[in-house]
């Protein structure tokens, strides 16, 4: 559907497409929320992982603290995994209602920035999934040896998860750089100024998620960031450099042409500033 087929379409159809698209993208999580609570207890499994090879050293062991706390988490785990496995079509089908009414260069952008921000959103939770059982062992470590360590499961499933979240979506906060420079929020000069406080930040942030005394898992987890950070200060290098390009041949930039300046060369801006 066109831009201009979506300007033209009344209310009520706009309204009819959102109920078909909404209705599609609950079946997609019912669905995958089916799938998820039949494989829960795998889910349990990998995640029980740290406190199962805990256990074989000390006393530990996951405690439920009321009568329907394990039929609770099972159907949380069953409910995320289902967001997680139906993503795919809820996005499509968000996506497929937004964009009619972008342009082509706000399409372009979106579709840059999902296909950037989507594989590191995954790799960082694939991170964070690789750093939490080292995190369990170390932080578990401080108590003795001949206390129990009694963790109830709740917490401890919710524990793992911000873990997991909170670093995937670390991986993906230099797309959103790259994003406010080619919008033009944010200069490569702002970045580049930046760039200590940044590596300091991550650093801290790294951590933060991972043991103290690990210092791979912290290395594992701060040298992807650093990279994916420096990676965007590069590629805003490139834009500022590739808008200057095309300033220097007389094309209008974007701010020109919001501006209104995109019909005068260069030759009559530099005499337009001389006057």
């Amino acid at each position: 559907m066109s831009t201009a087929a979506a300007e033209k379409m009344p209310l009520s159809t706009h309204l009819r497409e959102a109920r078909t698209r909404a209705v599609r993208a609950a079946v997609a999580l019912l669905i995958g929320t089916v799938v998820g609570y039949f494989t829960s207890d795998l889910v349990m499994d990998v995640l029980r992982a740290p406190i199962t090879d805990l256990a074989a050293s000390r006393s530990a062991s996951l405690n439920y603290d009321s009568v329907t706390g394990a039929s609770d988490l099972q159907l949380r785990i069953a409910v995320y995994s289902g967001i997680i496995l139906s993503s795919p079509v809820w996005l499509g089908e968000i996506f497929g209602f937004l964009t009619p009414g972008l342009t082509a260069k706000e399409k372009k952008y979106t579709f840059g920035f999902l296909g950037a921000a989507l594989p590191l959103f995954v790799v960082g939770c694939l991170t964070g999934l690789y750093v939490f059982p080292r995190m369990v062992e170390v932080l578990t470590s401080f108590a003795s040896s001949e206390d129990s360590t009694i963790l109830q499961a709740s917490y401890y499933f919710d524990f793992v998860f911000k873990i997991v979240i909170a670093t995937g979506i670390a991986f993906v906060l230099p797309v959103f750089l790259v994003v406010l420079n080619f919008i033009g929020l944010l200069s490569a000069r702002s970045i580049a100024k930046a760039w200590r406080v940044s590596i300091v930040g991550i650093v801290v942030f790294a951590a933060l998620v991972t043991p103290a005394a690990d210092v791979l898992s912290m290395f594992f987890v701060a040298a992807p960031m650093v990279l994916l950070f420096l990676a965007a200060l590069a590629i805003a290098w490139l834009h500022a450099r590739a808008r200057g390009y095309r300033s220097n041949l007389g094309a209008p930039t974007a701010d020109e042409l919001k501006t209104g300046r995109a019909q005068t060369t260069p030759t009559e801006r530099s005499r337009t500033c001389s006057a």
